[in-house]
């Protein structure tokens, strides 16, 4: 099973749920990829992802550019905002699916609200894409 997950910057909610993905069963090949990918994976998602024991520490930000010649049994968008578009994948797919979130690092506040923030979207991540785990893959 191979899964690409996009967004735009790669950076946060794609980060989240790739590192999902793989901790629910390492025999899945999961890759993330944004349009526009940021200089890093952004900070706050690296450390509320790491209260849950996954480390994103090693993960960079990747353009979709790199997987366009690479087949996929599902593309899945997780941008969510109505002023983001979602990328577009058009290389061999089976399956193109859309699973929204909010975008955590447009979060303002204080320091702790703006965690707060990245939390709330990372348990909505886990949320969401547990369940499609379930339903989809683990049939497959």
């Amino acid at each position: 099973m191979r899964i690409l997950i996009l967004c735009t910057g790669n950076s946060c909610r794609s980060q989240m749920a790739e590192g999902f993905l793989k901790e629910f069963d390492n025999k899945m090949e999961v890759f993330s990829a944004g349009t526009k990918p940021s200089h890093e994976v952004h900070p706050n998602a690296i450390e509320v992802m790491s209260e849950l024991g996954i480390d994103l520490t090693k993960n960079k930000p990747e353009a979709v550019d790199e997987y366009l010649n690479q087949s996929f049994d599902y593309v899945i968008t997780v941008c969510g905002g109505a002023k983001e578009s979602c990328p577009t994948f058009i290389g061999d797919v089976k399956y193109r699916i859309h699973i929204g979130f909010e975008d955590p690092a447009d979060a303002t506040g204080t320091e702790r609200e703006i965690l707060n923030e990245f939390r709330r979207i990372r348990d909505e991540i886990k949320h969401e894409f547990f369940a499609f785990y379930n339903e989809q893959l683990k049939t497959e």
